[in-house]
């Protein structure tokens, strides 16, 4: 942490808690003490570049239907890769309808995440985040930084993909939460399930939709670790002034969101942030960096931020759907036509996600600066 963290914890409204083995001091993201002070501390306010154009309009694109997919209707099919296609060429966000995921999953998840974040702040940092992870609770990211922080709170945890496996979110809730937390467990490993399920047929779309083999990305993704997280952005009186999460590109392959319904989803398209109009029967879907690496730069990584509400707590869940860790990440060469050049080195998803944990805070260019980053470092082994 920078010079500030040390105003960080000594300031009044924000409580201190010693974390036992680290013996290091923890900010713990009491909104109901900050609402009391007269101003927002420093490190919660954003850049005026940042804070730019909080916007009424909202992005007007149609949500591709599934439908036609599930029923093997090809007319139906291709004119959902075409959407896809038109979306991501320009700003790699798109909304998908009838997607076939159980509304009761998705209410039940709703419904368990408000329990956990409703539970007292002692009981939710007993599943805190240690440094270097990116499972379990954090509290305005202050774990890992100490200005521009996001007005929010995060629960994190992992699915694996490959089914062979136990059922890994039910033990992660029963050895983490205990018993109370054991239905929403089998709650989460259902709902992992089915972002699992969905995300392959978003990528067999993305597959058709730039013309590639149907199975090429599938290979890539169908045993991979992804990470789902409940967002907790809790009202702000100087909501102006903050963001619940800065402008920046997941470094990811894709983000699939479910948001409630109070909105502060936002995308930046035809040069202009746009906001995202919740709807209860739809999933937002985003291009991450990495999936930009896959396709040579085709499709473009969404920039994307979360500004908050003055008077309403806005919650969503995420699912970051990632490759197999150790697996060579590069275009396939059906995009690699007429001596294309390549836009970027090959990597493994480890290789970026160290970047982005350990040496580079998220951004709209985390992309081109891990390829730098990556070509320095093996340089300099060399």
């Amino acid at each position: 942490m920078d010079s500030n963290a040390s105003t960080l914890v000594l300031r009044p409204q924000l409580s201190i808690k010693n974390d036992v083995e680290k013996g290091s001091p923890v900010l713990v993201f009491d909104t109901s003490l900050l609402q009391q002070q007269a101003n927002l501390p420093t490190q919660f306010l954003w850049p005026h570049e940042d804070l730019t154009c909080i916007t009424q309009d909202e992005l007007e694109d149609p949500p591709v239907d599934l439908n036609g997919f599930f029923n093997g209707d090809e007319e139906a099919i291709s004119l959902a890769a075409l959407q896809i296609r038109a979306a991501c060429s320009t700003h790699g966000f798109f909304q998908v309808i009838n997607h076939g995921v159980d509304s009761t999953v998705i209410r039940a998840a709703h419904q368990h995440m408000n329990t956990f974040f409703d539970l007292p702040m002692s009981r939710k940092f007993t599943v805190k985040r240690n440094p270097g992870s990116v499972w379990g609770y954090s509290a305005a990211h202050a774990d890992r930084y100490s200005s521009k922080l996001p007005w929010k709170e995060t629960f994190s945890f992992g699915y694996s993909h490959d089914n062979s496996l136990e059922p890994d979110v039910i033990n992660y809730f029963k050895s983490a939460l205990g018993e109370d937390f054991e239905e929403a467990g089998w709650v989460y490993q259902k709902y992992c399930e089915a972002m699992r399920n969905l995300s392959l047929v978003i990528l067999e779309l993305l597959e058709i939709s730039l013309g590639v083999d149907k199975s090429h990305y599938r290979k890539l993704f169908e045993e991979g670790n992804s990470l789902m997280r409940c967002n907790s952005y809790p009202p702000c009186k100087e909501a102006g002034l903050t963001l619940g999460t800065g402008p920046h590109c997941d470094p990811n392959s894709l983000t699939i969101l479910h948001q409630d319904q109070v909105g502060g989803l936002e995308i930046f398209a035809n040069n202009k942030w746009l906001a995202i109009r919740p709807r209860p029967d739809a999933f937002v879907v985003n291009i991450g960096d990495t999936f930009m690496a896959l396709c040579n730069g085709r499709y473009k990584s969404c920039l994307h931020r979360a500004v908050v509400n003055k008077e309403k707590v806005r919650r969503s869940l995420v699912y970051f759907v990632s490759p197999k860790e150790d697996k060579i990440l590069r275009p396939p060469q059906d995009l690699l036509r007429n001596d294309e050049a390549r836009k970027y080195p090959d990597f493994k998803w480890s290789d970026l996600l160290e970047f982005t944990q350990k040496h580079y805070r998220a951004d709209a260019t985390t992309l081109q600066n891990f390829a730098h980053w990556l070509l320095s470092s093996k340089n300099t082994s060399n």
